[in-house]
């Protein structure tokens, strides 16, 4: 049986024109939300004809596509290559916004650990470690992320199925214990650069550990 979460509800929603730095634009529809368990301010990004997927859906057509983003200061804002979040980042809104679906930003630096901790990571991964060891060494577990408050924000919206855009099958697995049906998941790309071969490697190995849902196809 899925997880009962509490309601959430729409706070505000206001229509933002996005630019990205190699020139892509799009417009997207924020959502802020009240009644969220984890009281952060996460975001909803109806992007494309996002109104029309859910209508598709609802008629028998595919599910809209939609990306749990974990915050990553460093690589969405700053362009760090210690990760690929930037690029999966840019990449997913795209993708969102031909589909119709929504990207959410979920305020969860360094895997849940934060901004601090996560620097902390990056020192001990200089000394050695891969990105699960040093988050475990700074008291931590491998990855905090809770994906409660997307299950809570996907309700609110009236999605009750996604096409899930994420390399991470512990995203689907979270999702389907918290109600949200997963139909399929989609990989995103590969961005691979020399500062940031070891931690895709130690990502890799890792989703390699986690079973998959049985229910995608």
């Amino acid at each position: 049986m899925p997880e009962a979460l509490p309601v959430a509800t729409v706070r505000t929603q206001v229509t933002v024109p996005l630019r990205f730095p190699d020139g892509y634009s799009t417009t997207a529809r924020l959502f802020t939300f009240k009644g969220l368990v984890d009281g952060r301010e996460h975001l909803a990004f109806g992007l494309g004809d996002w109104a029309g997927a859910l209508d598709r859906y609802a008629a028998g057509g595919s599910a809209p596509l939609v990306r749990p983003h974990s915050e990553c200061l460093t690589g969405d804002v700053f362009g760090s290559q210690r990760c690929d979040c930037g690029p999966q980042l840019r990449e997913a809104v795209e993708r969102i916004a031909e589909a119709g679906g929504f990207l959410l930003y979920l305020r969860q630096e360094g895997r849940g650990i934060g901004l601090y901790a996560k620097l902390d990571a990056y020192a001990l991964q200089d000394a050695g470690l891969d990105t699960y060891e040093a988050n475990v060494a700074l008291g931590h577990g491998e990855d905090e992320r809770d994906y409660s408050p997307a299950a809570q924000m996907l309700a609110t919206l009236g999605v009750p199925a996604i096409t899930l855009l994420s390399n991470n099958p512990e995203k689907a697995l979270q999702l389907d214990r918290l109600g949200v049906t997963v139909i399929e998941r989609v990989p995103t790309g590969l961005y691979l650069s020399p500062a940031n071969a070891d931690y895709l490697a130690a990502k890799a190995s890792r989703a390699a550990r986690t079973p998959d849902l049985p229910a995608l196809r």
